[in-house]
């Protein structure tokens, strides 16, 4: 009996035991979702904020809503070594040509052609172009016009199209990069292809307008989100909301709701944007208003994903988790919120703010794939940290072309100079013999013409360069003291001689002055420290008209470089006090300026306006400050100041 029950007891156990591994691995497989193969597309979610969204669904949790639709025939695989030939682009670099227009033009298309005629990369010449590019045209839904006849499989082809279904057809396509604008993950081949943002009718050329952020921290009576709407409003709900607000209803929401009606856009703090097509225009009045975009749409390509980092601007989520999402943006901590919101301000004004700058960013994608990163150096400064403490003076020699021996023996007697270089553009060739110096005295046989002195040479090999004149007289303790000044603002630049431009109501027009006055706008670059990643600028990023307009105006070389450094900054130079005079005249281009008559302005004098209309608008941004040594001019004892000749008659 005994036999018998301990048997029936072993059976029971075993079975038991035998049920509980049969269903633990099943579960196990339930709750542990399986690794992605590689190579396999991920489908939704595609959550860009991990930190935030960590508790969140995995991908494998959710079926997924259909079938994907699929990758385009043809040029489906394509990848930049495989369908872009480079080799044609050694020569001469990356070179576009447009072709023609064959439909329907508008505006913006007009304004995409203004932007890439007026590039570096622009040509006329369809065979000296290392890129062809072909403009999607504005035709029914279901017309295409036909490939051009030099199409040859698209192989170095960009079709630019600026809605989400361009032409040519996905089965023409072939070897074309395709630049879009909102396209899927599905369909967009990274590292190849260019995701575009969707720029509404009305976006300007240049210029724009300025992000709309004016306070970082949200005050008391703001409203937390702001839901894009499909007739092109918006539908704000307050920080009391509980429920969820892109679901149409919300009746259940007690707190304050209102409509923006158009393209303005409220003071919220998150815009929630649908995956629908009509919304990707909110997409930049979100970024604009420094409104944090919180994208419900885990299958949308953000613009310019291969160089943008939108974990820093933007929120990736799906609206099937509404709950979840509403709960992590009522949670999230305010430093978070104004490091967004911070980020969508300066993305706005980088990349987004004009047409110019959404395809001069297109170009310069490509552009960094030929050559590398080398070919745009950039030269990042860690937050707290300070440039090396030398700099190289870059001296300009024009005609009659007279070595400046004095100038050069007080910037050898600098211990902060690291080299000389006296950039000759004269065409009487330099003197045999240069004299004995304690730094490395280079000279450097440079262009004819005055912009080619804001050339980034090989030869400089620090960070800071003083641009000189031959003509500058400076002596070694303003130097020195003015060197000190800019590693402290390594940004801006730091000069001696003044200049402020002004808004001259009789003429409507914009002049500049040399008068001494308690504002100024400009530094002289007679006599201005400045970072030498701003010769790059100058030469690589700014239009080629700006450049002729320079070389035929010699004066407006100083104040395009100044409107160069404003609009990267949007802060003014930096004044330092000098002892001796280095030149000081009035500007020979001032229009409008004080003592000078109207009809005693020739053409050539209005190159500010000519720079305005050129930038879109006017960066320079006017100060009040000059920055002096301690104890400067005070009545103590000249043993007692570090810069004493700063003060000597």
């Amino acid at each position: 009996m005994q036999s018998w029950r301990r048997k029936s007891l072993w059976l029971a156990m075993s079975a038991s035991w035998l049920l509980v591994l049969l269903g633990v691995f099943p579960l196990l497989r339930l709750a542990v979702p399986s690794r992605p193969r590689a190579g396999t597309s991920q489908g939704w979610p595609r959550w860009l904020d991990a930190e935030l969204l960590q508790s969140f669904s995995q991908p494998a949790e959710f079926p997924e809503d259909g079938p994907q639709p699929p990758r385009a025939p043809g040029g489906g695989s394509c990848t930049w070594e495989a369908c872009f030939d480079a080799s044609k682009c050694r020569g001469g670099g990356l070179k576009v040509f447009v072709y023609p227009a064959t439909g329907p033009v508008s505006e913006t298309h007009r304004r995409i052609l203004a932007s890439i005629e007026g590039s570096r990369y622009h040509t006329f010449s369809a065979a000296e172009a290392c890129l062809l590019l072909l403009l999607s045209p504005d035709t029914p839904a279901g017309q295409c016009t036909p490939v051009p006849l030099q199409w040859d499989g698209g192989r170095n082809h960009l079709v630019l199209g600026l809605h989400p279904a361009p032409c040519p057809r996905p089965f023409q396509l072939g070897q074309a990069m395709v630049a879009q604008a909102r396209p899927t993950v599905d369909t967009f081949r990274a590292g190849f292809d260019v995701a575009l943002p969707l720029l509404p009718e009305a976006h300007p050329l240049r210029g724009g307008a300025p992000g709309q952020l004016r306070q970082h921290s949200p005050h008391p009576g703001m409203a937390l989100l702001a839901l894009a709407e499909e007739r092109g409003g918006w539908h704000t709900a307050g920080t009391n909301s509980s429920a969820c607000p892109w679901d149409g209803h919300c009746e259940q929401d007690h707190g304050p709701k209102q409509t923006h009606p158009g393209a303005t856009l409220p003071n919220a703090t998150f815009c929630l944007i649908p995956g629908r097509s009509s919304d990707a225009l909110h997409f930049l009045q979100a970024l604009q208003a420094g409104c944090i975009p919180v994208l419900l749409s885990p299958r949308w390509e953000l613009p310019f994903s291969e160089v943008i980092d939108w974990t820093k601007a933007a929120i990736v989520a799906d609206e099937r988790l509404s709950l979840q999402v509403l709960t992590a943006l009522q949670e999230m901590p305010l430093t978070r919120v104004l490091a967004l919101r911070q980020q969508t301000q300066f993305l706005w004004d980088a990349y987004f703010s004009t047409v110019e700058k959404v395809i001069h960013t297109t170009l310069e994608i490509i552009q960094d794939r030929i050559s590398g990163a080398s070919a745009h150096p950039f030269y990042h400064l860690q937050q707290g940290s300070r440039p090396l403490g030398k700099f190289s003076a870059l001296i300009w020699v024009e005609a009659p072309g007279q070595l400046p021996v004095k100038l050069i023996q007080a910037m050898a007697g600098s211990q902060h100079c690291a080299q000389i270089l006296v950039l000759w553009s004269s065409e009487k060739p330099p003197p045999p013999r240069l004299p004995e110096t304690a730094v490395p005295l280079t000279v450097i046989d440079g262009p004819r013409k005055v912009s080619g002195r804001f050339f980034p040479y090989s030869a400089i090999n620090t960070d800071a360069i003083l641009s000189l004149d031959a003509h500058s007289s400076l002596s070694t303790s303003e130097v020195d003291f003015a060197f000190v000044v800019w590693q402290s603002f390594p940004e801006r630049m730091v000069g001696f001689l003044t200049w402020n431009h002004f808004w001259d109501e009789a003429r409507g027009s914009w002049g500049y002055t040399a008068e001494r006055a308690n504002e100024f706008s400009m530094v002289l670059t007679s006599a201005a420290f400045y970072h030498r990643y701003y010769h790059t600028l100058f030469t690589h990023s700014l239009p080629k008209a700006l450049w002729t307009l320079a070389d035929e105006a010699p004066t407006c070389v100083d104040v395009l470089m100044n409107f160069l450094v404003a609009a990267v900054t949007k802060l003014p130079p930096i004044k330092v006090p000098h002892a001796t005079r280095h030149g000081e005249t009035s500007p020979p281009l001032a229009p409008g300026g004080p003592g000078l008559r109207q009809e005693q302005q020739p053409a050539t004098q209005d190159c500010i306006n000519q720079m305005v209309a050129g930038f879109g608008h006017m960066p320079l941004v006017s100060s009040r400050l000059r920055l002096d040594p301690v104890l400067f001019k005070d009545p103590v004892s000249m043993l007692r100041k570090k810069y004493r000749s700063l003060e000597k008659p």
